[in-house]
Order: structure tokens, then sequence, then C-alpha cells
């Protein structure tokens, strides 16, 4: 039998959020849901159980299913089905399809109200099979999300073991190295400019690092900001940059570390400092995996300042003590830990393709789903 195809209007109530000031009480019977989750709990609701929830703006594409009660903000949209339509069903629709084709934002993603309810047709086969269909999917999903669920963990074991690795070095051998401050081990230590370059639309050579560049130990130069060769020049006047110097950021952020790789140029945008080693004295790598490790990263929390967002000052940056061996053995350790990485990496590269393997397969199903191959 081919199924009817239905505009929203037809089938499904689109209740808009509020704002929940008034009712938001951390006691309150009912949660308050945002596009993102839960964000609370309030006296009151606007929802019945059983609704699906899509965002009205920023999160647009990811639907949550509530089986309660709630109050939804006024970013998120709950769908109430008619009586022809399966909740479930109406979730796994919403799971399956592309809200982005409707974003009517600039900045941020947003959905309207009228738009979808007009222009989102939906199949709708007879209630019955909805509910087979509904319940072939709960069976097959609650197995991928057990796959997924143990794939993640894998994956974050696979990040723990390179952590536990380094930090053991660095443990083990802390009564036998000597500790140093970072002044000492360093050729020179530079903070960024305390503003913000003036930036061009167009690409050119010189490339602006910022605090989201730096992640994981790696200065990722993929999406940077670009600006004049005159504004590059001011902006390096201190010191220019260079292949090995090691970055850390003070916040938005803080804490987090990387080493330029690349013979691009670059300088430094706000909340940045740089490291240029000694090499009479070390090795950059070594400092990469010193400044990861937890006995630097402890350092750095205890100089931590800022009530909501932690920042390190200045003058902090120059406190920090390393342990520092002879340069023949920062050469062993650096090669060990680099071993250990690489095969870490490996590990992340496979338990990440098997989530995003498991991730297609859902949508593989979905699809099969709303185009009655399931019941076929």
């Amino acid at each position: 039998m081919k199924w009817e195809v239905k505009p929203w209007r037809d089938i499904v109530e689109i209740k808009s959020g509020r704002n929940q000031k008034d009712v938001k009480n951390s006691d309150g019977k009912y949660p308050i849901y945002g596009s993102g989750g839960i964000m609370g709990y309030a006296d009151n609701f606007i929802c019945d159980e059983g609704t699906t929830i899509i965002g009205r703006k920023g999160t647009i594409n990811k639907p949550i299913f509530v089986e309660e009660k709630f109050w939804n903000v006024d970013t998120a949209f709950g769908l109430i089905p008619s009586k022809i339509i399966d909740h479930r069903f109406l979730f796994y629709f919403c799971l399956g399809y592309d809200f982005t084709k409707h974003d009517k934002g600039t900045t941020l993603p947003s959905l309207v109200k009228k738009d979808l309810l007009a222009n989102v047709f939906m199949p709708v086969p007879p209630i019955a099979e909805q509910k087979r269909i509904v319940e072939i999917l709960d069976e097959s999903f609650a197995g991928i999300e057990r796959a997924e669920a143990i794939a993640r963990q894998n994956l974050t074991n696979a990040r723990e073991l390179f952590d536990s690795y380094l930090n053991k070095i660095f443990t083990d051998k802390a009564h036998q190295w000597k500790r140093v401050s970072i002044v000492e081990a360093c050729e020179s230590i530079i903070d960024c400019i305390n503003k913000t370059a003036p930036q061009i639309d167009q690409e050119s050579p010189f490339k602006m690092i910022r605090t989201t560049n730096i992640r994981h130990g790696k200065v990722n130069l993929e999406k940077v900001k670009y600006v004049s060769e005159e504004i590059y020049l001011q902006w390096t006047r201190r010191q220019v940059p260079k292949k090995g110097d090691i970055l850390l950021t003070r916040e938005a952020p803080m804490g987090e570390v990387g080493m330029i790789d690349s013979e691009d140029k670059v300088f430094l945008g706000q909340r940045i400092v740089s490291y240029r080693v000694n090499k009479d004295k070390l090795l950059n790598k070594f400092l990469l995996y010193a400044f990861i490790s937890k006995d630097v990263q402890d350092q750095i929390k205890s100089f931590a300042s800022g009530s909501t967002v932690q920042h390190m000052r200045v003058p902090d940056t120059k406190s920090l003590k390393i342990l520092l061996p002879s340069l023949s053995e920062q050469e062993k350790v650096v090669e060990k830990i680099d071993v250990v990485l690489s095969e870490s990496k490996k590990l992340e590269e496979i338990y990440q393709r098997k989530i995003e393997a498991l991730g297609e397969l859902k949508q593989s199903i979905l699809q099969k789903a709303f185009t009655g191959q399931l019941t076929q």
C-alpha cells in the first residue's frame, strides 16, 4: 500500500516555548528543556509527555523525545502529533529529517513555525504500521546505542592510555630529574599584544593564531583569521613565531598547549604565550609533553584567577617549573612518548570511525523506515 504524504500543518501542532524565569524552581516537578536538553526545573509545564523537541534557534537538527510533562524555553519547539500519528513515529521522522533545509538564520541557525507547518511533508502509514515501524526502530536503535556506548568508552580509554603513560613518566622521574624555572630553560617567553589585530576578509600569507587553534598538543591552521603584511609586522615586532615554538593559552580555555609545526607566517592572537626553548638545555617536544602533563597542568590551575572565566596572569606564565633531565635522556623520553601517542591515535581513529559508521547505520535504517522498506 502506498503511503499518503501530508504537510505538518495537517498532522502536527507546534507549541512554542516561553521564558522560564517565572516558573523556574530547583525543586520543581517538571524539567525545563532547551534545544540541547534539560536546563533546570519548573513548577509548571507546557507540553505533555510523549512530545518531540526540536530547536527553534541554535541546535536545530538534534530532536529529543521527552517521556514526561515539561516546560520548553523560547528557543525550543514542542511537536504534538495528531491522533493519526504515533508519538515516537514522529520522533523518528525528525531524527532522520534534515531541518537545516529550513534554516532562516543569518548568524545563528533558526527555524520558523509557519515554514515548518507548510513545508515539512511526512509519510503517514496506517497507525498499526507506524507502531510496527517504531517497534523495529526501538529495538534496532537500542542495539546500535549499546554499540556506540562501547565504542565511546573505548575511545575514552584510548585517550586515557596516552595521558596515563605520559603522567607516569613525569611522576616516576620526579625524584631523579632536576626541577627548574621555565625562564631558566627557555631562550624567550613572549606574551601576545593585548588587543585584537585588525583582520581582512580575503586570505593572505599572514595568519593569526587564536586560542581556538590550539588543542591537544597541536596548532591547527585550517581555520584562521588573516591580516595584512603591515599588521603582521606590527604584531610580530616583539618576536616572529617560528616552527618549534610552544604555545600556551592563558584563557578561553586556560591551559591548552600546542607546538607550531609549519613555516607559515603566523602571529599570536590574544591570551596566548609563546615559549622558545634554549636548545642547549631543552628539546621543544619535551617541553610540549611537560606542559601537557599533570605536573605542569596542576601548576597552571593553581595560578588560575577569575570567578566566571578562569585565566592565568602574564607574570605567572613565567613562574612555571618543569622537570629537566639531560638532553640525551629527553631524547629517549620523547621517543617513547611519541610511540605511545602514535598507537593511541591509531586506536582513537578506529573507534571514531566505528562511531561514525554506527551513526550512518542509524540514518540508513531511518531512510528505509520512512520509505516503507522495514515492513515490506
